[in-house]
């Protein structure tokens, strides 16, 4: 679904990682991983297009390069806070992107907003502000949102941020679901271990001093099985590892 080869990002003449080079697969939950500072969401913010790399390439299966995509959304993304209008319902927000990309009449708009909230456990809700949902519930929105074009591809930063134990296993019931009922690939950037260690199929993650990936592939058998001192203690949480 996504290839990055010998990746290098940043801001301005600062490198943050260099030479990153991994797949993610068609039906996976991929996680990328850090301490703070690594450049976790910088990753994310060119893996969506919204920056441009100071080198290497990035490719989304049937996309190319995603700063080149036009027309319609090809994937759906949930920022860290949801970022659902205020100013709307939860049905007019989930609606937005039918509007904008689709001629499809108002009656089919409706029926397809009210089962993408049904997705996400908000059957119900349509009509309730943003203001007036717990965190946990505006961002199940906001992925419901994400989703309302039909991609096959979904990211999501950080998505229990914020969030207390029990409405982030919530939320963590959610994606997996997503992922398992219709086939979507979601990539994932956060730091809790506990999402991670319940959701990830695979995962990299990245170091700040090392300015690259210092481990990949299943995270329980990293957990358990590494040899690196840094990746063993990033998944046993034995030191800050950066933060």
């Amino acid at each position: 679904m996504i290839r990055v080869e010998d990746l290098t990002i940043g801001y301005g003449s600062t490198a943050l990682q260099e030479n990153l080079s991994f797949d993610v697969p068609a039906g996976d939950i991929f996680v990328v991983l850090g301490g703070s500072g690594a450049g976790k969401s910088t990753l994310l913010r060119h893996l969506i297009g919204l920056e441009r790399p100071m080198s290497g390439a990035i490719e989304i299966e049937g996309l190319g390069d995603p700063r080149l995509a036009q027309g319609a959304p090809h994937f759906g993304v949930l920022f860290q806070s949801g970022a659902l209008f205020g100013s709307m319902t939860l049905a007019q927000n989930v609606a937005l992107p039918l509007e904008r990309w689709t001629d499809l009449d108002a009656q089919t708009i409706d029926t397809i907003v009210r089962w993408k909230l049904r997705l996400v456990g908000l059957d119900g809700f349509e009509n309730h502000m943003p203001s007036e949902l717990s965190g946990g519930m505006r961002k199940r929105a906001g992925i419901a949102r994400a989703l309302s074009y039909e991609s096959k591809l979904l990211f999501l930063d950080e998505p229990s941020a914020g969030l207390d134990p029990v409405t982030a296993v919530e939320l963590d019931d959610v994606i997996m679901t997503l992922n398992e009922s219709l086939g979507l690939t979601i990539v994932v950037v956060t730091h809790e271990l506990a999402s991670l260690f319940k959701i990830g199929k695979n995962c990299i993650l990245l170091d700040r001093e090392a300015r690259g990936i210092i481990a990949r592939g299943d995270p329980r058998e990293l957990r358990d099985d590494t040899t690196d001192d840094r990746v063993r203690s990033f998944f046993n949480r034995l030191s800050s590892v950066g933060a």
